[in-house]
Order: C-alpha cells, then structure tokens, then sequence
C-alpha cells in the first residue's frame, strides 16, 4: 500500500512538472502585464499640456520624468488616423475628445463586431460591443477599437483556425477577478490563436488593439519598448520616491 501512495506521488511531481514546462512554453509566446485598478493607476495618454501628441513611448517616459513619475508600463491602444488622432471614440478624464465610430468599412477596426474599452470614475474596467456601449457621463477613460476578440466567452466568430493571417499583435482584456490584463504576442499570431489565449485565462471579453506596430514598455519584465509613433498610449505611473 506504502508502494502505492509513494508512486501515486512521484507520478503527481512529474505531471505537474509537465504542466509548468508547458505553461511556461506557452507564456514565451507572450508577454503578459496585469493590473490592478484598485492599487496601479492606469490612464490613456494622446497629448500633454502644449496639445502635442505622445506619439512615442520614449515621449510619455520623458514627460513623466519631468512630471516626478515613473512610469511603470506602457503600450499602444486603439487604433489610429493618418494624423495620429484616435480612430473611433477617445474619451479623457470625462472628455470626449473623439467621437464612437459606428459606421461600415474595411479593415481590422471595422471587422464587427468591434469594441470599446473603458474605465469608469469609480475604476472599474469594462470591455463591451460597440453597438452596446453607452456613455453614462461616469466614463473617465475609453477607447475604441477591433476586432473584439472574445465577446461574452466566445472566440470572435470570423476568426479561423490555422489562418496564415500572421503578424505581432497586441491587445487588452479583463480577468473574472476584475483586473486588467495586457498580451503583447512575441511572435507573429494569428487572430484565433491571439484570441484564444485571452479566453483560456478566463477572459469574457477581449479587445484587440493592433498589430506590427504593437510596442510594450515594462522593465519589470525587462521588456524595454520606446519607439513608435501612435495615437493613444496606455500607460501606468506613480510618484517618485
């Protein structure tokens, strides 16, 4: 019986061990950042106090500086225009600075449903449909972009298995506990694979942000990013000490 118990054990160990390996060959493809609303400040930024734009992460990190912050994290978020301007809706500190896009086109934002992700004054994170997304005036931060890439526990169903639609893709989603979770994949992915991860972490819902520009900055992972020209950029900062 000892014999038993003592192999039953040993054969636990080595499943499990099989399981980290995995678990840690599937988070290689992927660079993960979760936050915490509740102790992290995550805002959007577009342009600092002279109206010019960020633009690049390099940018935001030299104005935080100046400002006595440390900025923690950053990545680009939704999608942009040619002048660098928010494509589809744009909301800062209780502004609307661009209006919800809700017309029929091309393109990956425009690949329906697309989506809105926000934060409310109460710093509560919310991914909807674009078609569901209402401003109840107690919006502190939001953006627009597409495809969505889980709705409601289900893989966007345009999406298809083994596409060679393959490119760097970022995107952002919300996990049941409530936090905020931001995936830069390593690797060129496809949409079905990009959205899958997202929902085998429990994510309901899941926005893509964009593709081959995507950029993080997170030197806790030693993940430095600062280059890039973008709309709206995520980012969280706190005081120097």
């Amino acid at each position: 019986m000892m014999k038993v118990k003592i192999g039953l054990i040993v054969l636990i160990i080595a499943l499990a061990g099989v399981f980290v390996s995995a678990k840690i060959a599937v988070d290689d493809q992927f660079l993960v950042y979760k936050v915490d609303l509740k102790k992290q400040d995550l805002k959007l930024y577009w342009k600092n106090k002279k109206n010019e734009n960020f633009g690049s992460i390099q940018n935001l990190k030299l104005w935080t500086e100046q400002n006595n912050l440390v900025l923690e994290f950053a990545m680009n978020a939704g999608m942009y225009k040619k002048d660098n301007s928010p494509q589809g809706l744009y909301i800062e500190k209780n502004k609307v600075l661009a209006p919800l896009d809700t017309t029929q086109s091309s393109g990956n934002f425009y690949l329906k449903p697309n989506g809105v992700f926000y934060l409310t004054l109460k710093r509560n994170a919310v991914i909807c449909k674009t078609e569901d997304f209402r401003n109840n005036g107690q919006i502190e931060y939001a953006t627009q972009s597409g495809p969505m890439l889980v709705i409601d526990g289900q893989i966007h169903p345009e999406f298809k298995k083994g596409s060679a639609n393959l490119n760097i893709r970022n995107g952002v989603g919300i996990l049941p506990d409530g936090k905020v979770i931001f995936v830069l994949s390593k690797k060129e992915i496809n949409f079905y694979d990009f959205a899958y991860y997202f929902k085998s972490l429990g994510c309901k819902n899941a926005l893509y942000l964009d593709g081959f520009v995507s950029r993080a900055y997170i030197p806790s992972e030693n993940w430095i990013q600062t280059d890039g020209n973008f709309g709206v950029l995520f980012a969280i900062t706190k005081k120097k000490k």
